[in-house]
């Protein structure tokens, strides 16, 4: 991460002077000739001081009227916009500012800010530049800002010239190990890639270039070499990786499937490209039941990865269209698969209440409970659905029991509190319905 460089800009006072400049060694001393500007300056300051940036703003716009080439003042007008987060009204105040006056050190920091918040690595490479020249440790932010923006050779050179003058810090001497990792990494994949050309019928080195680019994290490049290889050696097996993407982008759902498959069970394949195929088959079935048996049998074959409950991740998918069916399907095959995960639980109940199959919520949370004897949430759902089969004294049984067990979750006691009122109003308990209705009003108020 980039070291930032903070600026802390206190305030004492004016200086008064008649006939003197805006001081230069720090723009938050300044010499005011117009009383009116003076006054109004005074105004922005303090309304900052107070956080009315909007006020503040006003207050210097009606001294830039007066005196539109002060560089202090639009850069003080930069720091209101920066505290809104009004990132292009900041940037060209603090742009103003330096086109007025670019020996200040200060008016450059305020453009780094704009551009470091706003994670515009690009932009900031010209300004910390130039900060340099004003403190030699800005350097460090340089060589971050370099190692963003993917300059590595430019970074590492840096970091080599601060050595011969000064002790690197920790962050840079990780910087350097990383660095030099990456050029050796480069040469592999250029002599990966020139092998290809010199023997383009040469399986296996297509074979490595794939696993080089997948341990990268760059699975499109992968992809492409796929591609290269099918064009080259058409009965390859790894050709299915860039047959897969064809099928796709030519709507054959078919020829897709096949090739996922055939992808998925390759086991010199990354897992991490079979999950991006997966993903990509899971979006373009979304919408269809034909292939159900083919995504069944996917997940089914990468839930021997346990790393991942990948039945669980598709559950989510479906979860997230609102698709309750196919989402207890495959939260069932995850807890069959990892029948602890306390997060597949708890997806599957809320999909259940949903859905409104409050019988098989009941039975469910029950289930649950006797594994979980302390999960609050287990007796929620186990009252609610018992609310919702108007069978409430059972439901009131399930919610006071459970409440006991809730700790610092405001929310959650809430709802316990809702559903104990409803239930104690059925019953007739008008005492207890008031008591649990007034709990659940304070609780919804903090």
């Amino acid at each position: 991460m980039i070291k930032k460089t903070v600026i802390l800009f206190i305030h004492f006072g004016f200086l008064l002077v008649s006939n003197v400049n805006w001081a230069q060694e720090n723009p938050d001393d300044i010499a005011v000739v117009d009383n009116e500007i003076e006054n109004n300056f005074y105004d922005a300051l303090r309304e900052r001081a107070i956080e009315n940036y909007d006020k503040a703003i006003i207050a210097l716009e009606k001294c830039i009227a007066k005196n539109p080439d002060d560089a202090a003042i639009h850069y003080e007008l930069g720091k209101n916009f920066l505290d809104l987060k009004k990132y292009a009204e900041a940037e060209q105040s603090f742009q103003k500012a330096v086109d007025l006056n670019s020996k200040e050190r200060w008016y450059w920091n305020g453009l780094y800010d704009v551009y470091y918040i706003t994670k515009d690595f690009q932009k900031s490479i010209p300004i910390v530049q130039k900060l340099t020249e004003f403190d030699p440790n800005m350097r460090e932010d340089l060589v971050s800002l370099y190692v963003y923006t993917n300059q590595n050779e430019k970074a590492l050179a840096l970091i080599q010239e601060m050595e011969k003058n000064t002790v690197i810090s920790e962050t840079l001497k990780n910087y350097k190990k990383h660095l030099s990792l990456v050029r050796t990494t480069n040469s592999n994949e250029k002599s990966l890639i020139d092998a290809i050309k010199a023997n383009p019928k040469n399986e296996q080195t297509y074979i490595d270039l794939m696993v080089f680019y997948s341990q990268q994290n760059q699975e499109e490049k992968a992809i492409d070499v796929a591609k290269q290889l099918a064009k080259e050696i058409p009965n390859s097996e790894w050709a299915a990786i860039s047959l897969f993407k064809l099928y796709l982008n030519e709507n054959n759902g078919v020829g897709a499937a096949d090739s996922m498959l055939k992808v998925l069970k390759n086991k010199n394949v990354e897992k991490s490209i079979k999950h991006k195929f997966l993903n990509e088959f899971l979006i373009y079935t979304s919408n269809s039941t034909q292939f159900e048996k083919e995504l069944n049998q996917a997940v089914d074959i990468l839930s021997s990865v346990k790393s991942i409950n990948v039945a669980k991740e598709v559950a989510k998918f479906y979860y997230n269209k609102k698709n309750y069916e196919k989402t207890s399907f495959f939260l069932e095959k995850a807890l069959t698969n990892q029948p602890e995960d306390w997060e597949a639980i708890e997806l599957l109940l809320d999909n259940l209440s949903n859905a409104k199959k409050y019988e098989e919520l009941g039975n469910r949370a029950e289930i649950f409970i006797d594994l979980y004897p302390a999960q609050p949430k287990l007796y929620y759902y186990a009252g609610y659905a018992k609310n919702k089969a108007q069978n409430y004294k059972q439901a009131i049984d399930f919610l006071e029991t459970g409440l006991e067990f809730v700790v610092d979750d405001t929310n959650l006691e809430k709802y316990f509190c809702i559903q104990l009122a409803e239930a104690y109003a059925e019953t007739g308990n008008s005492k207890k319905t008031e008591e649990y209705r007034k709990r659940a009003e304070a609780l919804l108020k903090k």
